[in-house]
């Protein structure tokens, strides 16, 4: 069977850069991706150019294999939208000949955009267990308010944090995500409570853990935002939280200041547990 065609105007007769490569009607495969720059948002820009143009020339589906354990790249490939789809055993041979496992990903025409809420969902859905792990922060400003996050992708404001990746602790989520959004290198404290949190709206269940990231009061002046996960950085009173964030979070950082020193609460929907007030 002859190779497919080579994506039209592709410059895959220029070796050492990622590229287009046709494989039936309508799909085309990333390939080249050994190639991508080493930095996270270069990398990206670079998949998403080529996603534009496929798309703009007609094609509906762009796809990418990569090695399990490739994670540079596999971040880049979802920051660009394209969304996990499985894993392939054994696909690839590695050196000396073993098989190795691959995944593939892919994103259609139709697929929200990076940066939209819908994407957002999606990126979930597909890369998350269904019990997802959260790992998020306290910082305060020593003048009795704390750090909440604007986000891009849904209205209410949050703590600093996010999802936890596969092989990655919750504390090293917390201080990747603090680095990757707000630019900063801060040490992530002791473990503060473990919130069960049921489904909410669009959200499957997860555990929330909380940590205690300390006081540092000039941080909303020096941390250098993310645009595509964050607007801005506000310092709020706990009083005042209920107009900014979701209930449960509101919940859960009343239930915070009731804390013993030193301890750790466990919560379910930000609640104590033998609080049954819904």
């Amino acid at each position: 069977m002859p190779s497919p065609p080579a994506f039209p105007d592709s410059p895959d007769v220029e070796p050492g850069r990622p590229r287009l490569r046709s494989e039936r009607d309508g799909v085309v495969s990333l390939t080249g991706l050994d190639t991508l720059p080493p930095d996270l948002d270069a990398a990206a820009a670079v998949v998403s150019s080529l996603l534009e143009r496929a798309f703009g020339e007609g094609q509906h589906r762009v796809e990418a294999e990569i090695r399990v354990d490739d994670a540079a790249t596999r971040r880049a490939l979802q920051r660009a939208g394209l969304r996990p789809e499985g894993t392939a055993r054994g696909r690839r041979l590695g050196s000396g000949g073993i098989p190795v496992d691959v995944l593939r990903l892919a994103r259609l025409a139709t697929d929200p955009a990076p940066g939209d809420p819908g994407a957002f969902l999606g990126m979930l859905n597909a890369t998350l267990p269904r019990k997802r792990v959260i790992a998020q922060g306290i910082i305060t400003d020593g003048e009795g308010r704390l750090l909440l996050c604007e986000l891009t992708y849904k209205d209410h404001w949050d703590l600093p944090g996010g999802v936890v990746d596969p092989e990655e602790s919750p504390a090293q989520t917390l201080a990747r995500e603090l680095r990757e959004e707000l630019g900063v290198d801060l040490e992530v404290g002791d473990l503060l409570a473990v919130n069960w949190l049921p489904v909410y709206r669009q959200w499957e269940d997860a555990m929330l853990l909380v940590f205690d990231v300390g006081r540092h009061p000039d941080l909303a002046d020096r941390a250098q935002l993310q645009p595509t996960e964050l607007r801005g950085l506000h310092w709020v009173a706990v009083d005042d939280v209920d107009a900014h964030v979701a209930p449960y979070v509101a919940r859960m950082i009343r239930s915070l200041q009731h804390r013993e020193p030193g301890g750790t609460i466990v919560l379910e929907d930000g609640s104590p547990r033998h609080d049954e007030t819904p």
